[in-house]
C-alpha cells in the first residue's frame, strides 16, 4: 500500500468539488478552515500535500468516478498526497471507501467537515480517520468567519438536509433532516461577505425555501422575511436563491419577488415530471396543475421572471404518454433554462427497486426530445433580450483582451469588451446579440447604481 508520509505535516491543500452549489460552498468553507490552521491553497492537486475530493452522489457512477480519481493520485516518484474523501459519497460509503481504496487517509461526511483539522492530525499519526456523524449541533458555529472573497458573488448556505424523501433521491440519507441556520448567523455571514467585497449572494439549501427561524425580536420568519432583512444591507446589490421545492413556495416569498428590488427575477423551481402518476410515484407533493398554478402566481407578482426547472426522464414505469405530459408542461411554462437527466437508480432509494425500469435507448430518445424543446425555449428567451437595456454585475474575465463577463438579473451570461471596467462593477449595458447560451452587450457608458 502506498502511504502518505506520516512524518510530513500537510502544509498545502487542494479542494476539488463536484456537483451542486452546496458542494462549492462546502469546499470554500473547508478551504477557509484549513487556511485558519495555517495551510496554503495549492493551484491544483499535482503538488498539494493534501487533496480533498468533495464528492456528489446524485448522478450515476459518481462512486466509480471517485475511485478513478483516487487511483490517479500516485505520482511518478511513487509518492502521493494525503487523500481525503468528503461530501455525499463519503457519507454514503463511509469506511467502505478505505477498505476499497486503502490509500485514502480521511473520510468525512458533509455534516462533519468542521472536524477536518482533527481528522488530518489523526491520519498523520496513522490512525483511522472516518467521521460520517450527523450531529444535532450545527457545524457552522465551529467554522471560521468568512474571509474576503476573490469574486463579487458568493454562496451562503442557510439550511441543509431534506425531509421530502423523493423516491429517487439520496439527499435525506447523505445530508440528513432539514435544519435551518439561525437568523443571526445568516445575517452575520452575509455582512462579512459584503464587507469582503461581495455584491451578490445566492442563498443555498436542498429545499432552500423551507427555511424558517426566529428573527432578532423572537418572531417566526420564513425565507421571505429573511430576504427582506438581507436586502437592508446597503452594499448588497443582488439576492438569489436555489434550490426550491413547490411545496414551500409561500405567499410571502411570491410577494417578495414582486416588491423586493434586490431579489432577482429568476426562480429555479423543479417539477421533475409533467404527469401526476409519475409525480406520485416519485413522492413529489405537488401535481402538474398545482405546479402550474404556482407559476401563474409568481408571474403575476413578477411578470418578467425567468424560470428554471429540473426534469427526470425514464423514471420507472414511465410510459410514452406520460412522457408526453412532461413535454406539455415544458411547452406551457417555457423555461429560460433547465436541467434534464435520465433516471439513474441510486442504491438504497425506493425507486431503485421499482418494477418497470426503462431501457437506456428509450431514455436516450426521450431525453433528446426534451432537451431539444428546452434548448429552443432558452434560445427564444435569450433572443427576446436583444435590444433591452439592463444591469449586469461583472464577475470574471472573458477569453479575449479587455473582455469581461457578467450576469443579467435573469441569470444570463453577458460578455462585454470594456477595458476601463473592473470585476465587481455593476454596469448598465445594451444587449446587442444572443446565442443559445450567452449574450453580447455593450456598456451604455453609465455605471449602474
Amino acid at each position: 500500500m502506498n502511504r502518505y508520509d506520516a512524518q510530513k505535516t500537510p502544509a498545502t491543500f487542494h479542494v476539488k468539488s463536484f456537483g451542486c452549489q452546496m458542494n462549492v460552498y462546502d469546499g470554500e468553507r473547508m478551504a477557509e478552515l484549513l487556511g485558519e490552521r495555517g495551510m496554503t491553497a495549492a493551484a491544483d492537486g499535482a503538488e498539494a500535500d493534501l487533496v480533498i475530493l468533495n464528492t456528489c452522489h446524485i448522478r450515476e457512477k459518481a462512486v466509480d468516478k471517485v475511485y478513478s480519481d483516487i487511483g490517479r493520485m500516485t505520482r511518478e516518484d511513487g509518492s502521493r498526497p494525503m487523500i481525503a474523501v468528503a461530501g455525499c459519497v463519503a457519507q454514503a460509503e463511509g469506511g467502505e471507501i478505505q477498505r476499497r481504496a486503502r490509500n485514502v487517509d480521511i473520510v468525512v461526511g458533509p455534516q462533519a467537515y468542521h472536524r477536518l483539522p482533527d481528522l488530518i492530525d489523526r491520519a498523520g499519526r496513522g490512525e483511522q480517520a472516518v467521521d460520517t456523524d450527523m450531529p444535532l449541533a450545527s457545524k457552522f458555529g465551529a467554522l471560521p468567519s468568512r474571509s474576503r472573497q476573490a469574486r463579487p458573488t458568493a454562496f451562503l448556505t442557510i439550511m441543509e438536509g431534506c425531509d421530502k424523501f423523493c423516491t429517487y433521491c439520496v439527499v435525506p440519507y447523505t445530508r440528513g433532516a432539514e435544519i435551518s441556520r439561525s437568523w443571526s448567523a445568516i445575517l452575520d455571514e452575509a455582512k462579512a461577505l459584503v464587507d469582503g467585497g461581495v455584491g451578490e449572494i445566492t442563498l443555498l439549501g436542498q429545499n432552500v425555501n423551507a427555511w424558517t427561524g426566529e428573527d432578532d425580536k423572537g418572531r417566526m420568519q420564513g425565507m421571505d422575511g429573511l430576504v427582506r432583512e438581507l436586502a437592508k444591507i446597503d452594499a448588497l446589490k443582488r439576492i438569489r436563491y436555489t434550490t426550491s421545492h413547490p411545496n414551500d413556495m409561500s405567499d410571502g416569498l411570491i410577494a417578495a419577488h414582486g416588491d423586493e428590488a434586490k431579489l432577482m427575477p429568476f426562480l429555479h423551481l423543479p417539477v421533475q415530471s409533467g404527469n401526476d402518476r409519475v409525480l406520485k410515484a416519485m413522492n413529489r407533493s405537488h401535481s402538474a396543475d398545482s405546479y402550474l398554478r404556482i407559476i401563474e402566481r409568481v408571474r403575476a407578482a413578477r411578470p418578467d421572471i425567468a424560470l428554471s426547472g429540473d426534469f427526470i426522464v425514464g423514471f420507472p414505469g414511465e410510459t410514452d404518454a406520460e412522457f408526453e405530459d412532461t413535454l406539455k408542461i415544458v411547452e406551457q411554462v417555457r423555461y429560460a433554462q433547465c436541467y434534464s437527466f435520465k433516471y439513474s437508480p441510486r442504491p438504497g432509494t425506493p425507486a431503485a427497486d421499482m418494477d418497470g425500469q426503462i431501457p437506456a435507448e428509450v431514455m436516450d430518445e426521450r431525453l433528446a426530445r426534451l432537451q431539444s424543446l428546452i434548448n429552443r425555449h432558452q434560445a427564444e428567451f435569450n433572443a427576446a433580450t436583444v435590444g433591452r437595456r439592463t444591469d449586469i454585475l461583472l464577475e470574471r474575465k472573458g477569453r479575449h483582451p479587455g473582455q469581461l463577463i457578467g450576469k443579467t438579473p435573469w441569470l444570463q451570461s453577458v460578455h462585454v469588451t470594456a477595458p476601463e471596467l473592473s470585476i465587481g462593477d455593476m454596469v448598465e449595458v445594451d444587449i446587442i446579440s444572443a446565442g443559445p447560451n450567452s449574450l453580447a452587450g455593450q456598456p451604455s457608458r453609465r455605471k449602474a447604481a
